[in-house]
């Protein structure tokens, strides 16, 4: 070869892009346009089509921010189309930036019956004319203007295009092509041909001879092209491929399964209905491309996503169901949506599973055993006992290869969660779940696979995401190319079932990864978007006391139980959940949406808990106080309604040096700068708040991370704190026997923040209450709390137990995960002695140990309460908050129990006393979900688990008869009993291991007589 290799590579990029692309298509026809402008938001295609059309000229502008064009489409195929080898397309350009597909405008063609062809977008722009010569041409496109938000991903600038109206009115995009054209088969496999052995090439050594090879080959391709007869060369061209392409993978060769894919975010640089149209353009895509290639299998995750169009495109639901049913179009990760997992409560995602296989199974007679969370922000390390308890066995994500310092050691691996479950792992080593498939990428994917000696499979989700259109021809080429060639991975198209077979088989013993999956990336989604935040934390509150009170009042009385509207308020609430919604890292407008979705939601919820709790009460009566916390609050049982009568009392005074509030357990003083100077635990005589510190210290930080806004908190930002001492007034209020507070106002900045710090009767609970009115940019405000207890490690809770946590940095895994996320509280302890920091609606914390002098240290746990980025959304959190926090001293069966007070707060009605349907008789094991059945049986559904992190035993008191009980799975089907000791008629004794999740099941549920 007596050229460079860098000049054939030169060569045959410059040969492809000026000779064989334009070559394409043998010709290409304009075809008559109309259009017209939809004045809101968008609408069906029977209404569209009736309105007024004017004529549209190619070149011309449409689009403002978010609307909808119509575009109708007339023509007629020519006379002599198709020809042999051809193909004849409508080819369309809306005005494609040349950006990244799914961030920008996209397009639905019809049939003029209104029947779903398929979707336009910047890498999927053809769509099949199924005619022949002099055969009209009769199209509509329904073209969204998306903004391209995602271009902003370079800077992270602020935009305006996140909400309707700052969008501004300008057209954004001009209709560049619509074109009848033929395409030359031929021609477009010479270019796959080309595409897939030059990128192969390109991944092979300078020295081996299989790349020289294919160079040699490509080079001669390039002398057998006419220029002036592309079309008629084109096949002499490929069968010089021939021989290269023909010869086999090693059998030692990495084995890569492909699937089908297209993520979906269900809300993130656009709100939820347009996610609507992004997934019937993606889907009718997948259906349209598997009409062409029977070989395209395609996995698809989310319920939800389904549900939408089974609601809003009946008929193309059904052609989903065929395929369905034919194994080709696949559903998987049997969720509702592909949600976060580090904030949703235990039984939200318990709900995530039931609510998703349901709908899977109902409507398609399919269970997903395949969890499927390949983008979601971390995983909770209860995740694997909940997949499991939902009949699930296999876990993979792809999001971990994000990690800024860390690399996972394994891509295929047994996940052990913090009950010791094990659900087999796999993580993709392509690093990407929207592969198309290319050399690199399946070269990536053989070089990083980390069981080399062990196995030699892994799966590769391919297909544009995110509104790109998924799977695509040229993919699907690139798949058949690469089942058996040399110097590739072996390819082959598969499902997700499939490959876990495989995998399972290659690794007789996977190794074991202990605990969360922590991502070292986008730890600010634990505090953006507040609202959102604190409208999920009482949502799930509020099902939690809706679903306990109807289930009293169906058994007790009679009352009807209102299935179908608590799994409405469950799925939306559930939605809220998806990973790009709740973390905070969505436009204004998703969560200007979120939170008009949670209002609904709690007037909805509050009227089925009014209507229980009336059904149960009855006329006339004693004022009531009504407790859905499993623990008993200040004298009042669990899950019960009664007369309370607080013990204890509290005094308050004024000192030289500030305010001091005393009850029978602990002693606080609040200084002049209205910060907690003392607690003193008085049955220990113990301080808590170490000397010279001080607590309920609220610090704002600079918040500039490096790139992510709204994602991402950069550990730099700790070295420019401030404490914001300086108050306004400081004040004791509502001073009685049963309670004391302490006002305290400050401002900083354009913000103001008011707290009151509470201490009642009879508790060793300090609770403070802040109010902000929060005007900062790209500022982070942490509440601080001093402790004085040395330890190394501190303990969050999390969904159905609780994680222990290193507090210093010896290993890089610990330097790394410097912002954590933690459910109702924290908790730190020494061997004797421990403190919780507890709260209503915060998710964001970090633990940091400090030198106290005397060579003591103590331990600071610290709230992240708000921030203020500028992208996506440049109104992030500005506004009126308010947040509860509590300090909590002793145990963490104490923080357990607060964090559930603080949660569902005590109600008052008037009537006659309630009994709790069921209790615990140890604290250990919680009484989580009362519910009847999903099923509409009537049967009475009790979720427990075991907290303390302990083996542990109890009796559960029933206050109903029943004609049994069994122990299910998640989705309230009968398993082998493993936990429950014994029942009678009145009780269930029932022992736990740590952390274990149990759900049973009572036919038949009545008074008691």
């Amino acid at each position: 070869m007596h050229q460079t290799t860098e000049l054939i590579d030169l060569r045959i990029r410059r040969f492809v892009e000026e000779r064989l692309e334009p070559a394409k298509y043998r010709a290409r026809i304009p075809v008559e346009v109309t259009a017209w402008r939809a004045p809101g938001e968008p609408i069906p295609f029977a209404e569209a089509v009736v309105e007024s059309y004017e004529p549209f000229a190619i070149g011309h502008t449409w689009g403002r921010a978010w609307s909808t064009v119509w575009f109708h489409v007339t023509g007629t195929v020519p006379a002599g189309w198709p020809q042999p080898n051809t193909r004849v397309e409508l080819v369309v350009d809306l005005g494609f930036n040349g950006g990244q597909a799914g961030f920008q405008a996209e397009g639905l063609v019809y049939a003029a019956d209104g029947s779903i062809i398929k979707g336009i977008e910047p890498r999927n722009n053809y769509v099949p004319v199924v005619a022949g010569a002099g055969d009209p041409i009769d199209l509509f496109i329904e073209a969204a203007g998306n903004p391209d938000v995602g271009s902003q991903f370079r800077t992270f600038a602020p935009t305006q295009l996140g909400r309707v109206e700052t969008a501004g009115i300008d057209d954004l995009y001009c209709l560049r092509t619509l074109d009848v054209a033929l395409l030359d088969v031929p021609v477009w496999e010479l270019l796959q041909d080309i595409w897939t052995l030059n990128g192969l090439a390109s991944e092979l050594g300078t020295d081996q001879p299989r790349r020289a090879s294919i160079l040699r080959a490509l080079d001669s391709v390039v002398d057998a092209i006419d220029p002036s007869n592309v079309s008629g060369t084109a096949g002499a061209a490929r069968r010089l491929l021939e021989p290269v392409l023909a010869s086999p993978a090693s059998n030692s060769a990495h084995r890569i399964v492909a699937v089908g894919h297209a993520h979906i975010d269900s809300a993130w640089l656009w709100p939820t209905r347009e996610t609507v149209r992004k997934c019937v353009r993606t889907f009718s895509n997948v259906l349209s491309l598997m009409d062409e290639d029977p070989e395209l299998i395609f996995a698809c995750s989310s319920a939800q996503q389904l549900a939408w169009i089974k609601e809003h495109y009946p008929a193309l639901f059904e052609r989903i169901r065929a395929r369905v049913a034919e194994g080709r179009f696949v559903p998987v990760g049997g969720m509702w949506v592909e949600s976060d997992t580090n904030m949703p409560s235990g039984e939200s995602l318990a709900r995530q599973f039931i609510e998703g296989k349901a709908f899977f199974m109902e409507e398609f007679g399919v269970e997903p055993l395949e969890v499927w969370l390949p983008d979601s922000f971390g995983y909770t390390g209860a995740l694997p006992q909940i997949a499991l308890s939902a009949g699930s066995s296999s876990f993979l994500t792809q999001k971990l290869s994000w990690n800024e310092v860390n690399q996972l050691p394994n891509h295929t691996f047994n996940w052990e969660g913090i009950d010791g479950s094990r659900i087999f792992t796999h993580f993709p080593p392509v690093d990407t779940y929207n592969s198309n498939l290319s050399a690199k990428e399946l070269a990536h994917a053989q070089r990083n696979y980390m069981e080399k000696g062990e196995g030699r499979t892994s799966l590769v989700p391919f297909g544009w995401g995110d509104g790109g259109g998924g799977p695509t021809r040229e993919m699907m080429a690139a798949a058949r190319r690469t089942r058996s060639l040399e110097g590739s991975p072996q390819v082959s198209i598969d499902t997700p079932a499939h490959f876990f077979e495989q995998a399972r088989a290659e690794l007789e013993v996977p190794a074991v990864w202990m605990g969360e999956l922590y991502l070292e990336f986008h730890r600010g989604t634990y505090t953006s978007q507040a609202r959102t935040k604190r409208g999920n934390r009482r949502s799930e509150a509020l099902l939690h006391e809706a679903e306990l009170w109807a289930t009293t009042a169906a058994v007790r009385v009679g009352h009807a139980y209102p299935h179908d509207k608590l799994i409405e308020a469950w799925r939306i609430v559930l939605l809220q959940q998806f990973h790009d919604i709740l973390p905070g890292s969505s436009i204004g407008w998703v969560h200007d949406q979120a939170e008009k979705n949670y209002a609904e939601v709690e007037v909805t919820l509050e009227g089925l808990i009014s209507n229980a709790l009336t059904a149960l009460s009855q006329d006339g009566g004693d004022p009531l106080v009504v407790n859905s916390s499993p623990y008993p609050v200040a004298g009042l049982p669990a899950f019960g309604a009664a007369v309370v009568t607080e013990p204890g009392a509290v005094t308050a005074e004024a000192t030289a040096t500030g305010f001091v509030l005393t009850n029978g357990s602990l002693r606080v003083a609040i200084d002049p700068d209205g910060l907690i100077s003392s607690i003193v635990d008085r049955a220990r005589d113990r301080e808590i708040v170490p000397a010279g510190t001080r607590a309920n210290l609220l610090q704002l930080f600079r918040d500039t991370p490096t790139q992510w806004d709204a994602w991402d908190v950069d550990k730099e930002y700790r070295r420019t704190g401030v404490d914001l001492t300086e108050a306004d007034s400081v004040a004791l209020v509502n001073v009685t026997s049963q309670g004391a507070g302490v006002r305290v106002r400050r401002t900083f900045g354009s913000s103001t923040v008011e707290q009151q710090i509470t201490v009642g009767a009879a508790t060793s609970v300090v609770e403070i209450t802040t109010r902000v009115d929060w005007h900062e940019r790209q500022k982070l405000l942490k509440l601080a709390f001093p402790i004085d207890v040395h330890t190394a490690t501190a303990t969050s809770e999390i969904q159905f137990g609780h994680v222990v946590r290193a507090t210093h940095s010896n290993t890089s895994w610990d330097s790394a995960r410097f912002e954590t996320p933690a459910h109702r509280w924290v908790h730190v302890s020494d061997a004797s002695f421990g403190v919780g920091i507890a709260n209503d609606s915060t998710y964001g914390h970090d633990v940091v140990r400090a030198d106290g002098g005397d060579g003591r240290t103590f331990t600071t746990v610290r709230q992240s309460l708000l921030r203020a980025p500028l992208f996506p959304d440049p109104e992030a959190d500005q506004g009126r908050h308010e947040l509860r926090t509590s300090i909590v001293v002793g145990s963490i069966a104490d923080s357990i129990e607060e964090g559930y007070r603080l949660r569902t707060p005590l109600r008052t009605i008037t009537g006659s006393p309630v009994v709790p349907l069921v209790t615990s008789s140890d604290r250990a094991i919680v009484v989580e979900t009362v519910k009847l059945a999903r099923d509409g049986s009537g049967d009475l559904v009790v979720r427990i688990y075991e907290a303390h992190g302990s083996r542990a035993k109890a009796v559960l008191a029933l206050s109903f008869d029943h004609s049994g009980v069994i122990e299910t799975d998640l989705l309230e089907r009968s398993i082998e009993p493993k936990a429950v000791g014994g029942c009678d008629d009145i009780s269930v004794a029932i022992e736990l291991n740590p952390f274990q999740l149990l759900t049973l099941r009572f036919a038949d549920p009545r008074p008691r007589r």
